[in-house]
């Protein structure tokens, strides 16, 4: 078979950051890598599945909510992949930096309920925060 994208990037040289993983059918796939891969440190499942809730729940009520496909968690722990249809590098970067600082306001996460989620007793709003303001300060120099 074919190596998808992802699995051709050197792991041991990439790190934390955002980055233009690919682009199929004006479909861009971005790489929000919130952790250094193989690095020893991860997210937690809780707070990442918190992340999860809370920058789809932004993303999709954006400016920009008609071009995202989907946003959604690695599953090595690393980072997330947000994928939005026909959004360039800059103007995605920009998007995901108003994202994280509208994040950072909630004092609840959205859809978790047992009957929104199905993990709903697995979140952890203040480490998802933590994170999330981690990776802000990676990439907003």
């Amino acid at each position: 078979m074919e190596k998808i994208k992802s699995f051709t990037i050197d792991h041991d040289i990439h790190k934390t950051g955002f980055y233009l993983s690919s682009v199929v059918n004006n479909i861009f796939t971005y790489d929000l890598r919130f952790k250094t891969p193989n690095g020893g440190d991860y997210m937690d499942n809780a707070s990442m599945h918190t992340i999860e809730h809370l920058f789809a729940t932004v993303v999709r009520n954006s400016t920009q909510k008609g071009n995202v496909v989907y946003f959604g968690p690695m599953g090595c722990r690393t980072g997330f992949y947000l994928l939005m249809i026909n959004i360039d590098y800059e103007i995605a970067k920009k998007l995901v930096i108003d994202c994280i600082k509208q994040c950072l306001t909630l004092t609840e996460i959205p859809g978790n309920t047992r009957k929104e989620c199905g993990n709903y007793l697995e979140h952890n709003l203040e480490g998802a925060k933590k994170l999330l303001t981690e990776y802000l300060a990676c990439i907003e120099n």
